[in-house]
Formats: structure tokens, sequence, C-alpha cells
């Protein structure tokens, strides 16, 4: 005996609303990835005259788009320690917002302007520290009397030709100082960019260890429990389905929590490159 069920033109309506309905209830997310502006400690460092009249005005120009999402919660790469110090500056510069601060670099210039466009009052540093090892592997490759037992021709594939298979990306990425500061954003923020963030900064190292040991996926390891307490750290503000959350990290910590919260019952994103067109 054959059995035919169908689902009905109004059953499947009913399906479609309570999909729109469940996504429309979650707190709306626009993660945003950047370079550090000035000093960072971060194995790669771009250029970038934060003082420059050009570099400020490009600034204002990120942080209007970035404004658009009308954020009610600003989050950034600072530690929750800090949190009043943070805020004190911030307060500074809501005196006097004709001149952007340069002293926290993107939190200052960026963040502090995106924040000041929407009224907010206070900003949350997320971030979380811990001691990590970018350079084990190119360590081990340029060390004479040691030798990379796992994989080393797959390393250094990922070391030396990140974008292979993306060559318009490669491409944008060879004179990523040259482009305009928008631009820099739109690249970063790219899908295939972000990716390529997580591999290039933890899991290229899992092809990496001396004799029968890991210390590639150790310190790999070490990088995704500082993402996952970035997340967690996120997730101690208190909040309300009607807030809208801003956040500005480097790519790499951007790019796991862009992970993270696709896979979150609480969160949904927004399209990033939505908020980064003129």
């Amino acid at each position: 005996m054959l059995l035919i069920f169908s689902c009905g033109s109004s059953d499947k309506q009913h399906q479609h609303s309570e999909a729109v309905n469940s996504a429309s209830s979650k707190i709306k997310v626009l993660n945003v990835g950047t370079f550090h502006f000035g000093y960072s400690s971060d194995a790669h460092t771009t250029e970038f005259d934060e003082k420059s009249e050009s570099a400020q005005k490009e600034v204002r120009q990120i942080a209007e788009m970035m404004a658009r999402f009308k954020p009610t919660i600003v989050c950034v790469e600072s530690v929750p320690e800090k949190h009043v110090a943070l805020n004190t500056l911030y307060r500074e510069f809501l005196k006097n917002p004709a001149t952007l601060i340069t002293e926290l670099g993107e939190t200052s210039m960026l963040a502090f302007e995106v924040a000041r466009l929407n009224g907010i009052d206070s900003i949350y540093g997320i971030d979380n520290h811990m001691g990590y090892n970018y350079s084990v592997g190119d360590f081990i490759e340029n060390s004479p009397d040691l030798e990379n037992s796992i994989d080393p021709e797959t390393y250094l594939e990922l070391t030396n030709h990140p974008f292979k298979d993306y060559p318009e990306l490669a491409e944008k990425e060879k004179h990523f100082d040259d482009l305009p500061l928008p631009e820099k954003f739109r690249l970063m923020n790219d899908p295939r960019y972000l990716d390529n963030s997580i591999i290039s900064n933890a899991d290229k190292l899992l092809y990496v260890g001396i004799g029968d040991e890991f210390q590639g996926a150790e310190n790999a390891a070490i990088f995704y429990n500082r993402n996952m307490r970035i997340f967690s750290n996120l997730n101690r503000i208190k909040m309300s389905k009607e807030d809208r959350v801003f956040i500005l990290m480097g790519s790499a910590h951007t790019a796991f929590l862009r992970e993270f919260i696709e896979r979150s019952p609480k969160f949904e994103m927004v399209n990033t490159l939505e908020y980064l067109r003129d």
C-alpha cells in the first residue's frame, strides 16, 4: 500500500511564519572585523597613520556606515577589568567629539564614534588575554635542528599561499596597505577572508609538531579557548530581545565569534557587508 503525505500551503505558510518569528526574536548582532590601528603585538600589522587628517576622515566614514545599524550595546577588544578606564576615556571623547581619540586605536576612534552617534552611555570590553605562540610553526621551520614531523608541506602552503583558491582576494591582500579604509574593511569582513583568519591564526598549527608531540595543536587550542572566553564574556552582558549589539574586534576574533553566533539560539548576525556599502 502506498501512502502519500502532503503538506498543504497553509501548513507551509505556518512553518515559514514560525521560522521568521524565531529568527526575528533573536538579538541582532553586527559583528565587524578590523585590523589594529596604531601599535599591535599581533603577528600581522598594517601601516596606518591614525592621526592623519585623511585617516580620521575615513574612520568617521566607516563609523557612519556602522551607526546605521543603530546599536544599543557596543562591545570592543578590551578586557572587562578595564571597564572603568575604558568608559572614562569614552566620556572624555563625548566632551569633545570633534577630535577622534587615538589612544586605544580602533576602539577609541571607531567604536567610540559609533557609540556616540547612537547615544550610548557605556561601552563593554569582552576580550580575554591568554599567552599564545603565533609563530611556533615558523620557529620550527626556521630552526635547522628541529623538524616538523606532522605535515610541513600543508603548513607551508597555508603560510605562503593563504588565498591560493581566491586570486582576487590574494591581489587585494597583496596591496592591502594601499587600499582606502572602507575597502580594507570590506576585504577583512568578506566571509572567505574571515575563514582564512581562523586558518592562519590557529588551524594551520594543527599541521605542526615535533616528534610525537603537539606543539602546534596546543597553541591553537589556547587561541580557540581565548575566543570561547570572549564569547562567554559577551554572554555576561545583560540584554533583551530589543537590544542590538555592535562588536568591533580583530578579524580573527570576529571570525570565531561568527562561528559561535551562527549556531547560537540567542543571536542573529546581520550582513556586515551590507553596512559597508557607500
